[in-house]
């Protein structure tokens, strides 16, 4: 076999692997990947093992709304307490400054709930290979070793699980981690709204704006709210069906 063939063979199985699948139509499949989803959160061992997922979103969440207001990032950590920074270089005040501060927290609850719509329309394949994508792509910018590895793993989850994966598999761990990465959204926003510190977030956008730290907590609180009644609205037909 010639490396042309081997590159055929390659390219085959992933157009096999992104197109549309099967979605979980039977509410208790749905009902599984909420349980799952649930007991990662709620348990503390399975939080602190994949929480980091969590932390890695809501990074890049800075990162991709600092792009998009015309600032240049250069890199994230993710430290061994599971917290994080994303560092993005632009005007030290403005506009750009505060949106890219404030895209942190509700960046896995929009995430999550993108997932569940794909999943739930039978598209969990491609949106895994656009997630294991963008880790990879991220790895260029990590900036400690213990950040390396926590995308490493996170992204050979996701290439394990598409590349080897069952349909009916993919789609549920896909949905599973979309109600896990709001669930945790929801988590992260209660612990900094508990611990109050200006280094945190709704901290920074008060430095940065006449608001208090409160107003902007709300302000996450406020978009976290309408991706679960968006992801409710989609999954309660089929559990009550």
């Amino acid at each position: 076999m010639d490396i042309g063939e081997i590159l055929r063979e390659i390219l085959g199985g992933i157009g096999e692997r992104t197109g549309p699948v099967a979605a979980p139509a039977q509410g208790r499949w749905v009902l599984l990947a909420l349980l799952i989803a649930a007991l990662a959160v709620a348990v503390p061992p399975l939080w602190r093992l994949l929480r980091p997922g969590v932390t890695i979103v809501h990074e890049l969440g800075h990162a991709l709304v600092g792009i998009l207001m015309g600032r240049r990032f250069t890199g994230f950590v993710v430290s061994a307490d599971m917290s994080g920074h994303a560092v993005t270089v632009g005007p030290r005040r403005g506009l750009g400054r505060i949106l890219s501060t404030w895209a942190g927290y509700p960046a896995p609850a929009v995430v999550g709930a993108l997932l569940m719509q794909i999943a739930l329309h039978g598209w969990s394949r491609t949106a895994l290979f656009a997630a294991l994508v963008v880790l990879v792509i991220s790895l260029v910018f990590t900036r400690s070793g213990h950040t390396v590895l926590a995308v490493l793993a996170t992204a050979a989850g996701i290439g394990a699980l598409w590349w080897w994966g069952s349909p009916a598999l993919t789609a549920l761990l896909t949905l599973a981690a979309g109600v896990f990465l709001l669930l945790g959204a929801w988590r992260h926003l209660g612990a900094v709204a508990r611990r109050g510190g200006r280094a945190d977030d709704p901290g920074q956008l008060a430095q940065l704006t006449p608001l208090p730290a409160v107003v902007w907590t709300v302000s996450f609180a406020l978009v976290l709210g309408l991706c679960t009644w968006w992801a409710g609205v989609t999954m309660w037909p089929l559990l009550r069906g």
